[in-house]
């Protein structure tokens, strides 16, 4: 069995990597969720119904309103050109188990599109392994699927974590090949499951990071809102 470099470090480098995450998850927790609706009725046009779910990324952390965040943004995207019901599920720290427990207990709907904007919190978990994270992700497919009626379920991809500012080394370069790891076995899943896997590809500028190093600016969720939609509107 071939062992990943980022587990051979991992292992090698526990001490030093659990302080250094300790350290960062709390600073990365430092910034709220911004205030704002999370569901509307926007635009005119042909009908179009969007579920947002995710972490904190998804709930707009690093914004200072929701209309500057990626829910908000991509609903002023994509109401130029639709009548657009949308919805926001999404919270700090869910990893994908925990959205599949939020989910489950929520009332569904019948939407056009599913968008999930979800990943790091899995990486950065430790009991987290890449076969159990596969499981839960084909299982959220078919929730977004069953209970939410998503005829499209888009996924966006996990975004630079070996790149963030907040996290010190050796940390950052562990989580970096980790997340990028998991970033194809979740995209070979979703292809697998029929599932639409967009790549991240906002360009990275430390300008486009909130000031806690470690979520987007407002400025990075407006490029990435605007790729989503872009991708949407095909």
């Amino acid at each position: 069995m071939v062992i990943a470099p980022d587990a051979m470090a991992k292992a090698a480098l526990f001490p030093v990597l659990a302080t250094q995450g300790l350290m960062a998850r709390a600073q990365a927790g430092s910034l709220p969720e911004p205030p704002g609706p999370r569901s509307g009725v926007d635009g005119s046009g042909p009908p179009l119904s969007l579920i947002l779910v995710g972490d904190s990324s998804a709930a707009g952390v690093g914004a200072s309103h929701q209309s500057e965040a990626l829910g908000g943004q991509l609903a002023a995207a994509l109401s130029q050109d639709y009548r657009l019901t949308w919805r926001l599920e999404a919270r700090t720290g869910f990893t994908t188990a925990d959205m599949l427990n939020h989910l489950q207990a929520v009332p569904g709907g019948d939407y056009d599109v599913a968008v999930v904007a979800l990943g790091v919190n899995d990486v950065t978990t430790p009991t987290v392994t890449l076969a159990r994270l596969i499981r839960q992700r084909r299982q959220l497919h078919s929730l977004l699927r069953q209970k939410f009626g998503a005829e499209r379920v888009l996924i966006s991809g996990m975004p630079p974590v070996g790149r963030f500012p907040l996290l010190p080394n050796p940390l950052r370069w562990v989580l970096g090949q980790q997340a990028a790891r998991f970033d194809q076995a979740l995209m070979k899943a979703a292809h697998a499951d029929g599932v639409e896997y967009y790549p991240f590809t906002v360009p990275f500028d430390p300008e486009k990071m909130a000031r806690d190093g470690f979520h987007p600016a407002p400025s990075a969720y407006h490029l990435w809102a605007n790729m989503l939609a872009r991708h949407i509107r095909t």
